[in-house]
């Protein structure tokens, strides 16, 4: 019972673990083809090597990693083909949630607060944190549907993206026509429309899937 309660206590640190790990994927601080050391990750993480091992184990799983033998582990690089698969999850799952959510709800002061903290970062010209900010956007608006499984899901799905844009050569032409994108499906939505939000959301999404695609084509992306 004792073995079974500490084998339980690790896979729960795993998953903790692999939660901050996607956490530096999504803020950028991980970029494909990097190789992951394993003590200079745990020791910034503050974890054991076992413990590391657990949480890549699951991130292979999820396509954020990649075991090479007798060379270690490394961030994957997106292919163009789990690239187009992202956009249209994407537009499923964004789409809908603002479609159906109601204009007052909380997460909505998240919205406001990544688009302002978007400008701010813009007038900094940190289009790193432009994009990061960015993503919080989107992330606040899958909150809208009230369901932990998806935000967790949606985690996945973000860390994948941010890897995706790692390999585009110009953030600022990246990153930042979106940030004016996303104060207008704000406006929109908090209005009450949320129809047209969610039907502006979808051209939104579809303009930068083309935008991705196009830059991956041109700096010679995975694929390209």
């Amino acid at each position: 019972m004792k073995r079974q309660s500490e084998e339980g206590a690790g896979k729960a640190l795993g998953e903790t673990v692999g939660d901050e790990i996607r956490r530096l994927l999504v803020d950028g601080e991980l970029v494909p083809g990097q190789r992951l050391s394993e003590s200079a990750l745990g020791e910034r993480l503050g974890v054991s090597r076992n413990t590391l091992r657990e949480a890549f184990r699951s991130l292979a799983h999820e396509g954020l990693v990649t075991h090479r033998p007798h060379r270690g582990v490394f961030v994957t690089t997106p292919s163009l083909a789990s690239l187009i698969d992202i956009y249209r999850l994407r537009r499923f799952i964004e789409c809908r949630a603002l479609r159906d959510a109601w204009p007052g709800h909380p997460a909505v002061r998240r919205m406001r607060e990544a688009v302002d903290q978007a400008r701010a970062s813009r007038e900094r010209e940190d289009w790193g944190a432009v994009g990061t900010h960015n993503m919080a956007f989107h992330a606040a608006i899958v909150a809208l549907a009230d369901s932990e499984r998806l935000d967790t899901f949606y985690r996945q799905l973000s860390a994948e993206l941010r890897l995706a844009f790692s390999g585009v050569a110009d953030p600022q032409w990246l990153h930042a026509p979106y940030v004016e994108m996303n104060q207008r499906v704000l406006t929109i939505f908090e209005a009450g429309d949320v129809d047209a939000a969610a039907t502006l959301l979808e051209q939104y999404l579809s303009q930068s899937e083309r935008t991705v695609l196009a830059a991956y084509a041109r700096d010679g992306g995975p694929d390209a």
